[in-house]
């Protein structure tokens, strides 16, 4: 059982325990490890947090639960709408109610599927110069719980708790992303258990093929993913060379571009995967010319992967423009004239700072503020 899972006065958050650790606590507490199946379905099928209204339990059972475990997900602060329908919510992650440390989760609604993109740290200490939240700093990793409890906490206030007949027809959301606040894999022992739930069929009952994990590019954490998880993998590119890539995202300073490209058709190969999903910001005059769409299609040509062009989404003090919708397609053209599938991401909810790169939260109390200036005192799990 995760350690992560046990709160201050020593009862048990529910949220975060894979099935296995979920049997396990109800055998601790003198239970059949068929309860802990009822368990999940009230949890993640009706999210249901009051255990008096799992009424197909036995009522000793139900008052034992009480007394010794509670769901405990993070408290709302602010809630946005944008005008394209995406939402945003601001959410409290240190049990005070407050915003000295919070984290933001973004919900997305499309034709026939609806994404949630969710945090795995409080700040990131990746240090992208292009993105708001790599500006931040960073706090914290998020617990098992505190990354279920996003999910289950949007279920909630989407309206789509009321699965009583466990069916799959009407779901609001249909996929999940680990590319809100934080770099995923440095958060790796928080993130393969929560994508477990996520895809186990008690628990959120997501296709693995609608639960992707992103990283700018920890190159050993991918290759134990591969190992240890099934779900789709996106990579945040961003430049076609080494000397551009150095400067926008800094890790590239320890794994170079051929080390990461090799560690994604690793991973191809072992999960059986349809491909990774490179993400390209599209950063006018820096990254965005003929010569880089050339640079990164004779990288990409013949391999399982496809690029998600992501117009740049502009944040206080920001050094960089957008591309212009020329420049884009061009770009996109090109990519595609030379048989790599490259499709352009439509920018949602940039008018609540909702948008891919602009999510911030609040970060106070930092470990570390950049990993660009080869500040390292935050380790990354394993």
């Amino acid at each position: 059982m995760t350690d992560t899972a046990i709160a201050t006065d020593a009862r048990v958050n529910l949220l975060g325990l894979t099935r296995s650790e979920l049997e396990a606590f109800a055998s601790s507490i003198g239970e059949k490890p068929f309860r802990a199946r009822q368990l999940m379905k009230w949890l993640y099928k009706r999210s249901v947090a009051e255990f008096g209204q799992m009424t197909d339990l036995a009522k000793d059972f139900r008052a034992r639960l009480a007394t010794v475990a509670e769901v405990r997900v993070p408290e709302v602060l602010l809630r946005q709408s944008s005008a394209d329908g995406t939402r945003k919510w601001l959410l409290s992650m240190d049990g005070s109610g407050n915003a000295s440390q919070a984290i933001e989760m973004v919900y997305i609604p499309e034709p026939g599927r609806g994404t949630l993109c969710i945090s795995s740290q409080i700040g990131c200490a990746m240090d992208c110069s292009f993105c708001s939240t790599g500006q931040q700093g960073f706090n914290r990793n998020l617990s098992v719980a505190d990354i279920v409890g996003q999910v289950w906490l949007a279920n909630r206030e989407l309206g789509n708790a009321d699965q009583f007949a466990g069916t799959t027809a009407f779901r609001v959301i249909t996929n999940v992303v680990f590319m809100g606040m934080g770099e995923p894999l440095a958060n790796y022992r928080s993130i393969v258990p929560a994508a477990e739930i996520l895809m186990d069929d008690l628990g959120f009952d997501i296709s693995r093929r609608r639960v992707t994990v992103s990283t700018s590019g920890l190159v050993p954490q991918m290759r134990k993913l591969a190992e240890e998880t099934n779900c789709a993998l996106a990579v945040s590119l961003h430049a076609p060379n080494d000397a551009l890539r150095d400067e926008l995202v800094p890790i590239n300073r320890k794994h170079r571009i051929a080390e990461l490209l090799e560690a994604c058709w690793y991973y191809v190969e072992r999960q059986n995967a349809r491909g990774i999903t490179f993400e390209y910001v599209m950063l006018d005059g820096v990254n965005d010319k003929p010569e880089h769409a050339y640079e990164l299609a004779e990288l990409l040509r013949g391999k399982p992967g496809k690029v998600n062009l992501i117009p740049f989404n502009t944040f206080p003090g920001t050094q960089y423009k957008r591309s212009t919708a020329a420049a884009i397609e061009r770009f996109r053209d090109i990519l595609n004239s030379h048989g790599v599938i490259a499709t352009t991401r439509r920018t949602r909810g940039d008018d609540i700072d909702a948008a891919c790169g602009q999510l911030v939260g609040r970060v106070r109390d930092r470990t570390t503020v950049r990993l660009g200036s080869k500040v390292m005192s935050v380790s990354v799990q394993s």
